[in-house]
């Protein structure tokens, strides 16, 4: 078959990549190997987050009586709380499924591989293969679970995100290795659920990438849940003993053995650019990841690259507005669209941790706004002080606002609490506007939410404090 586009992989980016090419008239396919939607429907995103709601839900069982409720003794079925994440995943996937017909795209299930220029074979689970032609090539093909050489995921001692998500019974200990956002969104789930968690993390703080702040809120109230939080360390080795685990862990007193039925490697990704074609085509690849400019181009002219496979943040959302600017730039080329695609601001780009309390961050940190030599202006407004957050017994956590003192400029903004995932789009359209922080309190907004906390941080950042 003949197209105008194949894109190889349909995460996020590829599904989204392909919905775009095709409203703007271009015959489109999409290669798959495994399930619609890629690892973030079907083995990410979403069906973490299932599993983080179930765990909240238990958790307000556990506090009912705060609210005025009496429950009897809520116990877990494990295996139910599954069932429903992978259903939910299912519901997803079958989604994507329904928006390919919708949109006129073929599906091509197989391995897909750029096999000479203009052409992707794709070989079945049967060991067939095919040949598709295509003007223009987007690679798409996402990232998996990084392994350490001393820490390798076996599926048994030592699992990843995947095995993490399908266990077959909760375990009674977990070692989590590393405490990015995959690493204290399981920790979150498990303990929550009643395992004991141990997080150890090679850097002096937990979320490195946050603010500092919002590490030290998060191990504060991690540590308040029960969850044991080792910094400035590192797994060794891990050996089974009996039914479980003994892993070596090297801090900076010393040595010690943390005995657990199971290690949760959570230590970052690895992009999919193995046995794609890049190295018979030529494409360039420095650290992993594929070269490509900011169109999404790579060196070889028809063959692109969006998502975690090229350089910028690893997240869902970013890799869809990838693959739209991709397919733009491309439909402008070939004058099936008005305009050149604006290109992605990489320091508008919010990024969301879903353990609970949430994390939301966009913008500068504090620290990084002074290195860059800005005189900073910050506001800190702690959800203890607001009258939804107190009326719906999430008070844990804060609203940090940063702006640049000399023109009002609205730098970063940095939360954790209760939902604050569903609050980091104001700062991101208002930064895209250029917005300066008066404007911003003079927009009113609506009472009582958790919302309204942006604007009381904002205030404080300016001696105008209100409820503080």
């Amino acid at each position: 078959m003949a197209y105008d586009v194949i894109v190889i992989g349909s995460g996020p980016g590829g599904y989204v990549a392909a919905i775009r090419a095709s409203q703007l008239g271009f015959k489109t396919a999409v290669v798959e190997r495994e399930s619609l939607g890629g690892i973030c429907l079907n083995w990410g995103c979403i069906p973490t987050k299932a599993l983080l709601k179930t765990a909240q839900v238990f958790e307000y069982t556990q506090h009912s009586k705060d609210y005025g409720i009496t429950i009897g003794d809520a116990k877990v079925d494990f295996e139910a709380v599954i069932k429903r994440s992978r259903g939910v995943a299912d519901k997803m996937s079958r989604g994507v499924q329904f928006l390919m017909k919708k949109n006129k795209i073929d599906v091509l299930m197989g391995d897909g591989k750029v096999k000479a220029k203009g052409q992707v074979e794709v070989t079945d689970k049967d060991g067939k293969a095919t040949v598709h032609e295509a003007k223009h090539i987007i690679l798409a093909t996402g990232a998996r679970a990084r392994e350490l050489p001393n820490l390798k995921i076996d599926g048994k001692n030592v699992i990843g995100y995947r095995q993490a998500m399908v266990l077959p019974q909760q375990p009674k200990s977990m070692i989590v290795v590393g405490s990015g956002a995959i690493g204290v969104e399981f920790a979150y789930f498990y303990a929550t659920l009643g395992t004991k968690v141990t997080i150890v993390e090679f850097l002096p703080r937990i979320v490195p990438v946050e603010d500092e702040d919002i590490s030290k809120e998060l191990e504060k109230i991690y540590k308040k849940k029960g969850i044991e939080i080792m910094t400035n360390a590192s797994v060794e080795a891990v050996e089974a003993a009996g039914n479980g685990v003994k892993a070596k862990v090297k801090t900076q007193t010393g040595e010690i053995t943390l005995e657990a039925d199971v290690v949760l490697s959570a230590v970052g990704i690895a992009a999919n650019i193995e046995n794609i074609g890049l190295e018979a085509m030529g494409i360039k690849t420095d650290k992993g990841r594929v070269v490509v400019d900011k169109y999404y181009q790579t060196n070889v002219p028809g063959i692109y690259a969006i998502g975690d496979m090229v350089p910028g943040q690893a997240l869902a959302h970013v890799a869809s507005k990838e693959g739209i600017v991709c397919v733009e730039a491309i439909a402008y080329n070939e004058k099936k669209y008005a305009h050149k695609p604006e290109t992605i601001d990489y320091m508008n780009i919010p990024g969301c941790t879903y353990c609970a309390p949430e994390i939301a961050s966009v913008g500068y940190t504090e620290k990084a706004a002074k290195e860059a030599g800005y005189e900073v202006k910050v506001g800190k407004f702690p959800f203890s002080a607001s009258g939804k957050a107190s009326a719906a017994g999430a008070t844990e956590g804060f609203v940090k606002v940063i702006f640049d003192a000399k023109y009002g400029e609205w730098l970063g903004t940095h939360m954790i609490g209760a939902n604050v995932t569903e609050i980091i789009a104001e700062t991101v359209v208002a930064r895209k506007l250029e917005t300066t922080y008066q404007e911003v309190l003079d927009s009113i907004h609506p009472h009582p939410t958790m919302s309204e906390s942006v604007k009381d941080a904002i205030e404080v950042a300016y001696g105008e404090a209100i409820h503080l």
